[in-house]
């Protein structure tokens, strides 16, 4: 009789829709050689802990239960351990959704894309291997999700894929992926991005698909289907992935593509970046794209990418934080919706940024090929708003996720001292109406404990790489444990810190009002507010 194996799958699939922005780093274009990419998981509404998937040898038969009565795909002989979205071979995979033609998904696959993720990462070696994974997987069992860009990493190279499904009824689905040039620098942020791609004469027999060597592997179907459904006409080598199955509108211009366009900007001459201003505003006639990856000024490292994560557009065009819809406190962060209306029905709307509060977590991943996989593995990981948190560095050696990450005690619907969410959520609760006031002190614990990691870590992964397998993983379990434990101290006595020093709305010396906020007013009251001669 089979065995049968029960696969504990995350939810956040469902919730975290067209919300996540990922950021894509060569090892040529990193400050010390490693291969990088970022996710903020966004959607109101849900944390996302931590996950674990132990390794192990399976026999025969063994299968894994789905959502959805009757669905069971069959296990591995073999899988990987996988912490968060990365293996212990350093393979990690990270999204983005972008949605695309509505009449491309098919509700009866069984494959929604984090379970494709999960799957995946319990299977592959390397990012090549797990683009071939992914697609013997829906070939097999059908995908259901919407379009998808997907970002799959080892410690020697990175790939960008985009996948849609073909519709009801029929099974798999087209995809393109890149390889992101060692020196460049990449991001998705909820739009289909890859138009134009190198082409193979021929498909490779053996995979089943067309494989550009080192550079491009694509769908055997990807250009023949778009044919077929009316979405492209012309000669192959003119086709656009985008443009045939993720077609912009003004949203995914504005919402999405300004959040690559940012982080560019970031690692690259501001005046060359502002030229794609026009697109940003939706002027496709004068600008149609950005680029899809850029060679970066400067080196970059794990510390810039994670205040990448943290971006409003500040110093930008699109700043947030400079006119009077950032309130007294000049702050980032609205309470309205993305797209709302003034008092006479006047359509509206307020940027996107990469950082915002819905983020149910955030990681910066990290993949080094000079160390062994248990320690060149680290993904610096937190829950909630990026810009409110401090990235903690797990190892993907490690057997235990730290309590304060775990499933168990990160629910939703109750508030917990022990829950990483609920501590972040907590302190950024009280930062987000007095943004201006209190953020300093915010970011000064958040730089004391990302110091601290930056400098423990270089002794601790010195002495880790001379251990033995077991004691390795013992070893980084349990620094990993004090890590987070440090963290969850550090926001306690910001918490504490924070409701004594601003009590009842003030301090001594306060800093004003923004002044944009204190000029709206007097324009709105007149002389209502002046204050006479004594």
């Amino acid at each position: 009789m089979k065995r049968l194996i029960l696969s504990v799958l995350l939810l956040f699939a469902a919730v975290a829709s067209y919300a996540c922005t990922n950021l894509i780093v060569g090892k040529k274009a990193s400050a010390d050689g490693s291969v990088m990419c970022t996710y903020n998981c966004d959607g109101f509404g849900f944390a996302s802990p931590l996950s674990y998937y132990a390794p192990g040898r399976h026999a025969p038969g063994e299968l894994i239960a789905l959502r959805g009565e009757g669905r069971y795909v069959a296990q591995a002989d073999y899988t990987y351990g996988v912490v968060g979205l990365m293996n212990e071979n350093q393979v990690t995979i990270v999204e983005t959704t972008w949605d695309g033609r509505e009449e491309l998904r098919n509700r009866e696959g069984w494959l929604d894309y984090f379970t494709l993720m999960r799957l995946t990462l319990q299977r592959a070696t390397s990012a090549r291997e797990a683009i071939a994974i992914m697609d013997a997987l829906i070939k097999e069992y059908g995908y259901n999700s919407t379009g998808e860009s997907f970002a799959i990493c080892d410690p020697e190279e990175a790939w960008i894929m985009e996948l849609i499904g073909k519709g009801p009824e029929r099974k798999g689905g087209v995809w393109v992926a890149l390889r992101v040039p060692d020196d460049c620098i990449c991001a998705y942020a909820n739009s289909s991005r890859i138009r134009q791609f190198p082409q193979a004469r021929r498909v490779d027999k053996k995979l089943g698909f067309y494989v550009v060597e080192g550079e491009c592997m694509y769908s055997a179907d990807v250009i023949s289907f778009a044919r077929e459904m009316g979405y492209f006409q012309g000669a192959d080598a003119d086709f656009s992935f985008r443009e045939a199955y993720g077609p912009l509108n003004w949203s995914a211009v504005r919402y999405c593509e300004a959040r690559v366009w940012s982080f560019f900007r970031h690692h690259f001459d501001a005046a060359e970046m502002d030229k794609y201003l026009p697109f940003i505003n939706y002027q496709l006639d004068v600008c149609d794209a950005l680029p899809l990856w850029i060679k970066p000024d400067a080196p970059v490292s794990v510390r810039d990418l994670m205040n990448d994560m943290r971006d409003h557009y500040e110093g930008t065009a699109l700043d947030m934080t400079v006119d009077v819809s950032a309130g007294p406190w000049a702050s980032p962060y609205r309470n309205q919706a993305v797209n709302f209306e003034d008092s006479e029905g006047t359509p509206m709307f307020r940027e996107r940024p990469i950082g915002c509060q819905q983020s149910g977590m955030t990681m910066v991943c990290q993949m080094r090929s000079w160390l062994p996989d248990a320690v060149g593995g680290v993904t610096y990981f937190n829950m909630d708003d990026a810009s409110m948190v401090a990235y903690v560095p797990v190892y993907c050696g490690i057997n235990r996720v730290p309590d304060p990450f775990r499933a168990e005690n990160n629910n939703i619907g109750e508030f917990s001292t022990e829950s990483a969410f609920w501590m972040n959520n907590f302190v950024a609760n009280m930062v987000y109406p007095r943004y201006s006031t209190m953020i300093a002190d915010l970011k000064e614990a958040q730089k004391e404990l990302e110091d601290y990691y930056a400098e423990d870590q270089a002794e601790v992964e010195e002495r880790a790489a001379r251990l033995t397998p077991a004691e390795r993983t013992d070893y980084l379990t349990r620094k990993t444990i004090a890590y987070t434990d440090r963290m969850m101290t550090r926001w306690d006595k910001l918490a504490r810190h924070l409701i004594v020093r601003y009590n009842d709305q003030n301090r001594q010396s306060s800093p004003s009002y923004a002044p944009a906020f204190i000029n709206a007013v007097h324009a709105q009251t007149g002389d209502r507010y002046v204050r006479p001669a004594e």
